[in-house]
């Protein structure tokens, strides 16, 4: 199999629904009974059958975590360093169909924001960008590593996809993870929400993966946007797209991140709501399915629920985060990304983890090791 999209085309989005909606308690408590769970299980916990089980869910997947993870949370920051984009996508803030100001960070606006991130103990650091090929394209992404690299032990990039030899003159000089969210993997809806512009490409992004993969990126993350389609469905195809990643490339890392629509410029209401409870559901599902897999969670949500849910199986949060260039002292008023909803101070994201038993990790993995 060259790639995971001939995998994906063997199966049906509308069968894969009725699936999981037609599962039953037996199948629920056949899952959670278990040791090793497949995809068939998976459908089962994330199902409305599953409900009624979260409380014995959420145990089971507190104490898988800490078997693996121990007490330890890992600490990341966002870094935007540009909105301008060419796509035109329905969700998003920085569409090319919002007329607002864009800003690309020069060198030394980079190395402003990146002080004061040093200067609250990040030691991990994300890099986002809009998708303007011709502004922050490989050369300017490129550039930015190499800055950076010095400051940071780990440096993970949310950019445009890119062809595999990018990535690997990316991780040349010094690319550690990259975040790459196909946000649906239903055809049809996504072509709906990116009608114009590279991301319309719904296959390449597909393969993105795969040539992050061949690449040897050290870290792949993946996942969807919840609220643009069935929130199960999409679950779904991502586990699958996980499943088959870690079998072909079994070297890597990988994570999973599970971002809701947040309000923005130009704003799209939900097509699906994805209820607090239905994430806790969802969170704790993956990591039955998998002991190993990283599971983060971002400044999306709200104060309470992150409180509660770093127990459940969360291994990685972000804190303080600005989703605009420069937000943290170049231009604290550019335009966000989208809004965030917990907007609490990293030293107070940090004593809360303390207080709650865990070790607060700074970056995720030492290059010299």
């Amino acid at each position: 199999m060259s790639n995971f999209t001939s995998l994906f085309n063997s199966y049906n989005w509308d069968a894969i629904v009725s699936d999981i909606y037609s599962k039953t308690n037996a199948d629920v408590e056949a899952a959670l009974q278990n040791n090793k769970r497949t995809l068939e299980d998976f459908k089962a916990l994330i199902s409305p059958a599953a409900k009624p089980y979260l409380e014995q869910m959420a145990q089971m997947s507190s104490a898988l975590t800490k078997k693996r993870f121990g007490n330890t949370m890992q600490m990341y920051a966002p870094m935007y360093l540009s909105n301008e984009c060419q796509n035109i996508c329905t969700y998003c803030g920085f569409s090319l169909t919002n007329k607002i100001p864009r800003r690309t960070l020069t060198d030394a606006e980079i190395l402003k924001e990146a002080a004061f991130l040093r200067s609250k103990g990040y030691n991990h650091i994300l890099l986002v960008t809009g998708e303007a090929n011709k502004t922050v394209g490989v050369d300017y992404i490129n550039n930015a590593i190499k800055l950076l690299k010095k400051e940071f032990a780990n440096i993970t990039i949310e950019v445009q996809p890119l062809d595999q030899d990018e990535y690997e003159l990316l991780v040349k000089n010094g690319l550690y993870a990259v975040l790459v969210y196909q946000e649906t993997y239903h055809r049809n809806e996504y072509k709906k929400h990116h009608p114009k512009g590279k991301k319309s490409n719904f296959d390449y992004r597909l393969e993105t993966p795969d040539r992050l993969g061949k690449a040897g990126v050290h870290k792949i993350g993946v996942g969807a946007l919840f609220g643009l389609e069935d929130w199960r469905a999409d679950s779904f195809f991502t586990a699958l797209h996980l499943q088959y990643l870690q079998k072909t490339y079994w070297q890597t890392k990988y994570s999973i991140s599970f971002p809701r629509l947040r309000p923005h410029t130009g704003g799209l209401e939900p097509k699906v709501v994805m209820e607090d409870a239905d994430l806790a559901q969802l969170i704790c599902a993956y990591r039955l399915l998998d002991e190993d897999v990283e599971l983060s969670m971002s400044t999306r949500e709200s104060e309470k629920f992150r409180n509660n849910i770093i127990n459940l199986g969360i291994t990685s949060i972000s804190a303080e985060s600005k989703t605009n260039p420069g937000g943290y002292v170049v231009e604290p008023q550019s335009l966000e990304q989208f809004e965030i909803s917990d907007e609490r101070s990293t030293e107070t994201i940090a004593e809360m983890l303390q207080s709650k038993g865990f070790e607060v990790v700074w970056k995720d993995w030492e290059s010299a090791w």
